[in-house]
């Protein structure tokens, strides 16, 4: 008799034989116990209908070429992004916006050329990133900076142009030696001269003239504000010296202005 005592009491007995059903599993994806797996389905974009207790997404061998803003709908469990052989270009600063738990991510495979640290600044639990076999050719200091987790990082496979632009990320590779893997994949695609020359190979030395002459943008800004100012300002100074000058002179060959009048016969 116990559910028959009211509506209210009917509802929820209803509720109990009947649980709330599970979030859908996207089409063409594979779900288990928080395991999407939605490779090899000519993809052109993140499914939208990701449940929230998506743990690991797995994307490879799809056809997605931009991450945009907020391609991720909010999944704080998130801990691996697989997102290797697709045709990726872009990835949007926001674009990776609510994975703060994400711990794996693997870009390999792909057509990037560039990365901005933006981009990277909400995975703050990242502990593997994968970029091999892109087409990077540098990368920004800022990008490995923004992820204070890191323990691991791929980068071989890239064309990387060894000029004075590689000197940020030697340095942090050879600071982070460790974290690095398959460090002798690590080669030099530009110049030609330096083509498949190992970029840990490179000393202190080989850097020297890009410390001594390089400049930041902030140097050519400071001087093209102060350069033009700095000479308007000594165009004004010296015309009005000189307009000093000359009237002293003046004065100097016209005593009789400086002369009291006469008003005596004697005078």
């Amino acid at each position: 008799m116990g559910c028959w005592r009211g509506p209210s009491t009917i509802l929820a007995c209803l509720l109990l034989l009947h649980p709330l059903p599970l979030p859908a599993c996207p089409i063409a994806c594979r779900c288990s116990s928080g395991d999407v797996d939605c490779r090899e389905h000519a993809l052109c974009e993140v499914p939208h209908s990701l449940a929230t207790n998506t743990s690991m997404l797995w994307l490879g061998y799809n056809f997605i070429t931009v991450l945009g803003p907020r391609s991720f709908p909010a999944l704080p469990g998130l801990l691996l992004l697989s997102l290797p052989h697709n045709r990726l270009q872009l990835i949007h600063s926001q674009a990776l916006v609510g994975l703060g738990a994400l711990q794996e991510l693997d870009l390999s495979d792909n057509y990037l050329t560039t990365l901005t640290p933006e981009t990277f600044l909400p995975l703050t639990s990242l502990a593997k990133l994968n970029l091999g076999n892109n087409r990077l050719g540098e990368l920004e200091p800022g990008v490995l900076r923004a992820l204070p987790q890191l323990r691991a990082l791929l980068l071989q496979d890239n064309p990387w142009v060894c000029s004075c632009g590689i000197l940020p990320l030697w340095r942090w590779l050879s600071h982070n030696r460790e974290k690095v893997q398959e460090k002798s994949l690590l080669l030099c695609g530009a110049p030609e001269q330096l083509n498949k020359y190992p970029i840990m190979a490179f000393g202190n030395e080989s850097f020297r003239q890009c410390q001594e002459t390089s400049l930041s943008a902030q140097h050519y800004i400071t001087f093209f504000i102060v350069g033009p100012f700095s000479f308007m300002a000594s165009i004004f100074f010296c015309t009005f010296m000189g307009s000093i000058t000359v009237v002293y002179h003046k004065l100097r060959r016209e005593p009789r202005f400086w002369r009291r009048p006469c008003i005596c016969r004697g005078c």
